[in-house]
């Protein structure tokens, strides 16, 4: 089965932080993106752009409507994600714990969530 796996982290709480104390946490993420990897399980790995960049498309009149930024207001937002293919839940999350949203940056209010995936459809 596949999961989906999002990292959160709360831009407020990071945007706190001393610049030296996230070049420290960001600077440990590769070699635990890479241990990750190493499983052989992860099928999708990315970060995802500043907020600023991102459009929301919603439905208005049979056409979508175009807006900057993110769908919803949070505290927590969505900044990487990756999807895995595992045998089992346990293995689902073993492996998404190697991830750093889900090791470091408490400070940065960093989570993983994971969900399974029903039907995935692959270009590939």
């Amino acid at each position: 089965m596949k999961y989906l796996g999002l990292a959160y982290y709360s831009p407020d709480q990071f945007a706190a932080m001393p610049p030296g104390d996230v070049l420290a946490l960001v600077s440990q993420c590769p070699p635990l993106d890479e241990k990750m990897r190493a499983t052989g399980k992860v099928r999708v790995s990315a970060s995802l752009g500043e907020q600023h960049s991102w459009v929301t498309l919603r439905p208005q009149g049979g056409t979508p409507r175009i807006s900057d930024g993110p769908y919803t207001e949070s505290k927590e937002v969505v900044g990487g994600l990756f999807i895995i293919e595992a045998d089992t839940r346990e293995e689902a999350i073993r492996i998404a714990s190697l991830h750093p949203a889900a090791q470091l940056g408490e400070e940065g209010g960093w989570a993983v969530q994971l969900i399974p995936m029903d039907t995935v459809y692959t270009a590939l």
